[in-house]
């Protein structure tokens, strides 16, 4: 105990770090900057390797190496920095993204049972940037009269697709990848090839209203879920975007023994 009161601020400087390094990767996790960001720790590790072998040419190129990695990370990367700070605003809480998930849910039906087409995409780690740029700039708020009204026949911008990113709609009449892959049914039209191609090429989820049977589709990772059921596009799309929260053996098990010491001192 009294190493710990002799050494708090250093432990607390430790744990500082700890917490901060590891917000960092929970937030660049399966994104293209953590390999990048890997990359670093381990020029920084070998920095103070140098430093402490006392090898001062290899220490000093290093050192300015490890000054322009992070400079050049910042600006490369900003696209994914700046989701990471956005999320850790939110810090956990999914009720703007359920209300986001519902408006798109409820846009789909509507367009469904209209059978009007509709191709929306979804960002989630990788960025859509290029995508964005191929259509119109919309940067609105995520309301499902605006997605239905995007998607009728007699509008300009009914064609192609729309983003969301950031629970807004950033761009509409959007142009996405076409699936090369020969296995895809001959049966499925440009729309659904395209959603397809879309999550091939990321990570993104897009939905798709089919204009011929009024069907609605979802495609993640390559894969097409097909036909969902209305009362279960919104549970879906929640499964895909809202962690679970995942049950620690370890802390269970360390809550269920103090609660049972705490019954037996009763």
């Amino acid at each position: 105990m009294s190493f710990l009161l002799g050494y708090w601020d250093t432990i607390l400087e430790i744990l500082i770090l700890w917490g901060a390094y590891y917000m960092i990767f929970l937030l660049l996790k399966d994104t293209v900057a953590e390999q990048v960001l890997k990359g670093i720790i381990v020029i920084s590790v070998i920095v103070m390797l140098t430093r402490g072998l006392n090898l001062v040419i290899i220490n000093w190129l290093l050192t300015r190496l490890l000054a322009i990695s992070v400079i050049a990370f910042l600006i490369i990367f900003q696209p994914e920095t700046r989701r990471g700070l956005a999320r850790l605003g939110r810090f956990g809480m999914f009720s703007g993204e359920k209300e986001t998930l519902g408006e798109i849910a409820k846009a789909a039906v509507v367009l469904s049972k209209k059978k009007v087409g509709a191709l929306i995409a979804l960002e989630r780690k990788t960025g859509l940037r290029r995508y964005v740029e191929s259509g119109v700039g919309i940067d609105s708020r995520v309301a499902s009269e605006l997605i239905n009204t995007i998607f009728m026949p007699a509008t300009p911008l009914h064609d192609g697709g729309i983003i969301v990113s950031e629970q807004r709609i950033e761009a509409a009449a959007c142009l996405f990848p076409l699936t090369q892959n020969p296995n895809i049914p001959k049966t499925m039209g440009t729309r659904h090839r395209a959603a397809i191609g879309l999550s091939e090429e990321t990570d993104a989820v897009v939905v798709v209203v089919s204009e011929e049977t009024g069907n609605i589709s979802a495609a993640v990772s390559g894969r097409m879920t097909r036909d969902l059921e209305p009362k279960n596009v919104s549970k879906f799309l929640q499964g895909v975007f809202i962690p679970r929260v995942r049950k620690n053996p370890f802390w269970d098990s360390l809550k269920k023994t103090i609660t049972n010491h705490n019954k037996g001192e009763r």
